[in-house]
């Protein structure tokens, strides 16, 4: 008989133990997801957490972000971990991503907040355009708050050290394999491009309001106090791209009614100096405070008003745009800095127009031509040369930065020397602060303050420079009133200093900056510097009022007997009507106040042809150009182009 063959049976335990080994390992990689997850969420709460704590300046204030239901925390907690997310997919280190986000936001946070310090604003993504500006500036920030000064530094190194070892740890963390990081990739990317889509404040979003994510654009302090850091700065990008005002065409720009015949210059051509004095503003104007002799008596005896600063303790450029331009920074986007970011080819100026008239035209800044981008910008505007750090001789110093009567002697020389009919434009450099102790050791002013002795000696040194400034002024004044050449002479601040616990100390501000809006009397009051337009034919033009720094243009012009389309023709027609165009606040000529004047119905006629007329010419197709800013028919002084200098 042959053999009986019986089939081979395998044990049945062997499936089962294969089976639930494969269900462990599924269950155990899905629990370690969920920890990592569950990390990952902990690690954006902490890093939301710090990030506001920075900003803000307490972290009472960060918890109290972090629980109101009114608030979207929730959302900044979600962007954040799906960032980390999305990094760890790069990084192929679960967590690795944190070593990397948690640095940079609250190194976005820490320069926030020393901005809300200095100039009151909070950050924007327009501030990446001039952070070799901040660096540059620095020094200066240190002598002023030395202690906090070497905080910084050895907060430095040590953050620093810790971040290089936490590295170094992580790169014994397992590797993330490929479907991991596809995985991970899956989760993070979909949804920050589909929030990304949603971020154009000017559009509604269903999504922003279910998240509690409010843009508060016209007022950036309650923008950033309201939706935090991450989402209020998300909100700020696409303010970088100017959109066309409504109703915006060539049919538009064609109504807009002008009545200002052609462009006239006198035979005679005076020569036209302007100052723009660094943080010049009057010191006796702070409660409790007693200051003998007057810093500013010269300037104040042949003062013809104020101008009305569109900023507040720095960003001179924006002050410097309207005086130049005549346009105003009240039709750019909130944050913005024209001269970095929208001075990009030919923009017509004071400067171009009076070189198409055969004016010698000069800037004059005794800093590097990088800072604020003027090198590229005083080209654009039509100057034949531009005496920077780089170009000119060294100016003798007063305290750490070049004196205002060094500058006013090149001034003068230059006036001197130029055979042309000459255009000069200064911008000052000696009142830059902070306002450390010390810094003038020749004093002579003498000062008393109810604030405090802290707040007495950033008096005293601020004092001590307006008196130079006021002394400069004066000698510019004098050497002209002997000249045979008629000559204009314009003098005016940027804004007010950084004064910062000084102003709380006296009693002149509630915070250490000025708000961007509030009761019309409490922004004059924090925005008006000193300004005086003179002629050695005139004397001074007085009764000016408070203006506008865009205004600035029709005042010189008128002083030097011209005329121009534009800076007499059509901002004579609003200037009849406004004194001050500002984001928040327009002041009428007869006192009158609008707040909101640019928000829906509340916008002026008037105003909206501003507006075209800034956005055809800056941004648009420049359908009003040639009615506005026509070609000069006089020819240019031969010779003149040779001395161009850049």
């Amino acid at each position: 008989m042959g053999r009986i063959l019986t089939p081979t049976i395998a044990a049945p335990d062997a499936d089962i133990t294969t089976t639930s080994s494969e269900a462990r390992a599924w269950l155990r990689g899905l629990g370690l997801f969920f920890g990592y997850l569950a990390i990952i969420l902990l690690a954006a709460i902490l890093i939301t957490f710090g990030v506001e704590a920075v900003l803000r300046g307490s972290p009472g204030q960060a918890f109290a972000f972090l629980i109101d239901p009114s608030r979207p925390a929730p959302a900044t907690v979600a962007l954040i971990a799906l960032t980390l997310i999305g990094v760890d997919a790069l990084t192929r280190r679960p967590t690795q991503s944190v070593l990397i986000v948690a640095p940079v936001l609250l190194l976005l946070a820490w320069i926030g907040h020393e901005k809300r310090f200095y100039l009151g604003d909070p950050p924007y993504p327009t501030d990446f355009l001039y952070a070799r500006q901040i660096v540059e500036l620095m020094p200066l920030m240190v002598v002023e708050r030395p202690m906090t000064g070497l905080l910084i530094a050895l907060a430095t190194i040590a953050g620093a050290a810790l971040l290089f070892l936490l590295w170094r740890r992580s790169r014994f963390l397992p590797k993330t394999g490929l479907v991991g990081r596809v995985a991970r990739l899956a989760i993070a990317i979909p949804p920050l491009f589909y929030f990304a889509t949603h971020m154009d404040y000017a559009s509604h979003s269903p999504l922003r309001s279910s998240m509690k994510i409010s843009p508060k654009m016209w007022d950036q302090t309650a923008n950033y106090q309201h939706n935090g850091l991450i989402l209020a700065f998300s909100l700020n990008v696409p303010m970088a791209n100017v959109a066309a005002p409504v109703g915006y065409s060539a049919q538009s720009m064609e109504a807009i009614a002008m009545d200002a015949g052609a462009a006239f210059v006198p035979a005679r051509r005076p020569d036209i100096i302007m100052v723009m004095s660094e943080s010049f503003w009057d010191p006796k104007r702070l409660p409790g405070v007693e200051i003998t002799p007057d810093p500013i008596a010269f300037t104040r005896s042949i003062q013809s008003g104020h101008t009305f600063s569109p900023e507040f303790g720095g960003m001179t450029a924006n002050a410097e745009f309207e005086a130049l331009t005549g346009f105003s920074n009240a039709f750019l986007p909130y944050g913005s800095i024209p001269y970095q970011q929208y001075v990009r080819g030919e923009i017509p100026s004071l400067a171009s127009f009076l070189k198409e008239e055969g004016y010698a035209t000069l800037a004059i800044h005794p800093f590097q031509s990088w800072f604020w981008n003027r090198g590229n910008v005083y080209e654009a505007f039509g100057f034949d040369r531009f005496l920077s750090e780089e170009n000119m001789e060294p100016l003798e110093k007063r305290g750490r930065l070049a004196s205002d009567a060094a500058l006013t002697d090149l001034l003068i020389s230059e006036a001197d020397a130029s055979d042309d009919p000459i255009f000069a434009f200064a911008v000052s450099l000696q009142n830059h602060g902070p306002y450390e102790p010390g810094r003038y050791p020749d004093e002579r002013i003498d000062v008393k303050s109810d604030g405090g002795e802290a707040a007495r000696a950033a008096i005293h040194t601020f004092s001590e420079g307006m008196m130079d400034s006021d002394l400069a002024f004066k000698r510019l004044i004098e050497w002209a009133q002997k000249r045979k050449r008629e000559t204009v002479i314009v003098f005016f601040g940027d804004h007010l200093p950084p004064l910062g616990q000084t102003y709380v100390s006296t009693g002149f501000m509630e915070r250490t900056v000025s708000n961007r809006f509030g009761p019309p009397e409490e922004l004059t009051r924090e925005r008006e510097t000193p300004l005086s337009v003179w002629s050695n034919r005139k004397g001074t033009i007085e009764d000016i009022g408070t203006i506008s720094p865009a205004f600035l243009p029709l005042h010189v012009l008128r002083a030097a007997d011209m005329k121009h389309p534009f800076y007499t023709g059509f901002l004579d027609a609003v200037h009849e009507r406004w004194a001050v165009i500002d984001r928040h606040l327009a002041v009428g000529q007869d006192g009158s106040t609008r707040e909101g004047w640019g928000r829906g119905a509340l916008l002026d006629p008037l105003l909206r042809d501003y507006r075209l007329i800034q956005y055809d010419t800056m941004f648009g197709s420049r359908h009003g150009t040639e009615r506005l800013f026509p070609p000069a028919n006089a020819p240019l002084v031969a010779g003149r182009n040779n001395r161009i200098n850049w």
